[in-house]
């Protein structure tokens, strides 16, 4: 039987965890020639040109989610920079890594924290958007979700079976 954790917070890590366990699932098959290969020569965007290029984002930024709910706490982090693996057993653990890492950080997360109207106690981010706790990590989740699904093409594509 699954247990879930309490409250709202405890909704989002329980959705986050399900969202990056659905991402191990996903990712489980690639090869190493899979992982390095570009995908999308065409795309501006460096971050999303293989599938190495693309867990590299998603664990920077899995680590950066945390850090800036941090920052807005006035605690001291520093965000990890990419790393490109050559093997996906490597971000795999990096996935675990980025959640338990935010878990630790949701400890002093308490749950009247997690919405704010008061723009002054909401936190910009790299982007430009401003965002209290619980949207960061809806974000997050969502960041995750989209990247699992541009992986699956990838693989589609990688396999011959569909042009990305």
């Amino acid at each position: 039987m699954k247990t879930y954790r309490p409250g709202a917070a405890g909704a989002l890590l329980d959705e986050y965890e399900r969202a990056i366990a659905d991402l191990h699932e996903v990712i489980a098959d690639v090869t190493d020639q899979e992982l390095v290969r570009i995908v999308d020569e065409k795309t501006a965007d460096a971050n999303c040109k293989s599938i190495q290029t693309i867990l590299a984002h998603v664990v920077c930024s899995g680590f950066g989610y945390a850090v800036s709910i941090q920052h807005q706490k006035g605690q001291h982090a520093e965000r990890p920079g990419k790393v490109y693996h050559l093997t996906i057993g490597d971000f795999q653990r990096d996935l675990a890594a980025f959640f338990a890492y935010t878990l630790n950080v949701f400890e002093t997360v308490g749950e009247n924290e997690l919405e704010q109207y008061d723009c002054s106690r909401k936190m910009k981010t790299s982007w430009g958007q401003v965002y209290d706790i619980e949207q960061i990590m809806e974000h997050a989740i969502v960041h995750i979700l989209r990247h699992r699904r541009q992986i699956e093409k990838f693989k589609i594509a990688l396999r011959g079976q569909e042009v990305v």
